[in-house]
């Protein structure tokens, strides 16, 4: 509030009304002054002189840090406090406008930010304090924040803007090891429409991953905020990440891999729309049981057993239609090389499920052909009845296979 300082209106009758004109501007501009509350003070002080007998404020306003400070630190130093009054008004903003959120204490005598601010930034402070009878003080400051020597970013998926299935989490894979997780994980806010309970999840100190306690409902619409700058997630290491990312999930679709009975079941929204004969896992090689999300589709792609232990066994250079299940190289894919008898049959692969297709992916009309068409990055697969363990939560986008109880830990 910018209050300008009372000044007396004289009539002209002369030199005692000039004498007392004269005493009321002597008296307005002494009585801005004295309130110590800063270079808003002055008008602090002219409101309370209004109010109350021209007397200064009793509440002096402090900032932290001071006036002009360089290089401060990204947490834990802003605060803004006030002796012999309450705080009324507390704003923090950069040069762009962009406020800070705060929150003042239930005695109002103290203000702290709500999170930490950006680095390399400059920020203005105004703080007016109201003393018990009603006189204002006021403070103006400016500082900048530090500018990091060590950086770090999340990478994550899914992506700005996408379209995907059900069970696709968000991912966030950082470039540096995190020991500071509550802080960047509070720099991160993941909201759907309609509402549900989003919790993350840290796997290691290097990736972190929200999800619902169940499946996304198809259509649902999600926000992700991303206000890693200036969050020091480990000693010396600052993020330098603020975005917003939105997404949503299409229809539902899961499919389920029976690998006893050699078959997949296609349920969209509730309904079978397709049964499809595949192979799986041979008895040496048997495929991970379990909730697996897909994370990648190549129309055509080359599968080499050295890059995931398999050595020499197998390097085929145009696998058809193959969908990533898992980080260790799950895929469900289309398979040209396998009699055809095999599918519904037999389990002959070294992991992954195939289904029948031709080489160079030309045919539209192959159940492989047809699967990939019909996915979306983000549908689940589950596979039952293999002779082997479930997978790993964290081999690929596989969360789904850890417990709520456990996943909120």
């Amino acid at each position: 509030m910018n209050l300008q300082p009372i000044r007396g209106r004289a009539r002209r009758t002369g030199l005692p009304a000039l004498l007392l004109g004269a005493a009321l501007l002597f008296t307005s501009a002494c009585s801005g002054g004295g309130s110590g509350g800063g270079s808003g003070a002055g008008n602090g002080g002219a409101a309370g002189g209004a109010k109350a007998g021209n007397e200064a404020s009793k509440a002096v306003v402090s900032v932290k840090p001071d006036d002009g400070s360089k290089e401060v630190e990204t947490s834990g130093v802003l605060k803004i406090t006030s002796t012999g009054g309450k705080l009324t008004t507390v704003t923090v903003a950069d040069t762009k406008g962009n406020a800070v959120e705060g929150k003042l204490a239930a005695d109002g005598t103290s203000w702290e930010p709500a999170r930490h601010l950006a680095s390399a930034t400059e920020y203005k402070v105004h703080a007016v304090a109201k003393d018990e009878a009603g006189r204002e003080s006021a403070k103006d400051t400016t500082f900048t924040t530090l500018t990091p020597k060590n950086t770090f970013v999340g990478h994550y998926t899914p992506e700005d803007g996408q379209t995907v299935g059900v069970g696709m989490p968000v991912s966030f894979n950082f470039t540096r090891g995190i020991t500071n997780p509550e802080a960047v994980e509070k720099a991160i806010t993941v909201t759907a429409e309609p509402s549900v309970p989003i919790e993350g999840h840290w796997f290691g100190n290097d990736r972190l991953d929200f999800r619902p306690e169940k499946y996304w409902a198809a259509g649902t619409k999600v926000t992700v905020k991303i206000a890693l700058d200036g969050v020091e997630g480990r000693p010396g290491v600052y993020g330098k990440q603020t975005r917003t990312v939105t997404f949503t999930i299409g229809r539902s679709q899961v499919s389920t891999v029976d690998a006893s009975e050699h078959t997949m079941q296609v349920v969209r929204d509730g309904q079978v729309i397709k049964n499809i004969p595949i192979t799986a896992g041979a008895p040496a090689t048997t495929t991970y049981n379990g909730q697996m999300v897909i994370s990648e589709k190549y129309k055509v792609t080359r599968m080499n057993g050295a890059t995931v232990g398999f050595g020499g066994e197998y390097d085929i250079s145009d696998v058809p239609h193959a969908m990533r299940l898992s980080n260790s190289g799950t895929f469900v894919h289309g398979n040209y090389w396998a009699p055809s008898s095999t599918f519904g049959s037999e389990n002959v692969s070294h992991g992954c499920i195939g289904l029948k297709d031709v080489r160079g992916a030309g045919d539209g009309n192959q159940p492989a052909a047809w699967f990939f068409n019909e996915s979306l990055i983000g549908d689940v697969v589950v596979v039952k009845n293999s002779k082997d363990k479930q997978i790993a939560p964290d081999n690929g986008l596989n969360g789904w296979n850890m417990d709520w109880a456990e996943w909120i830990k």
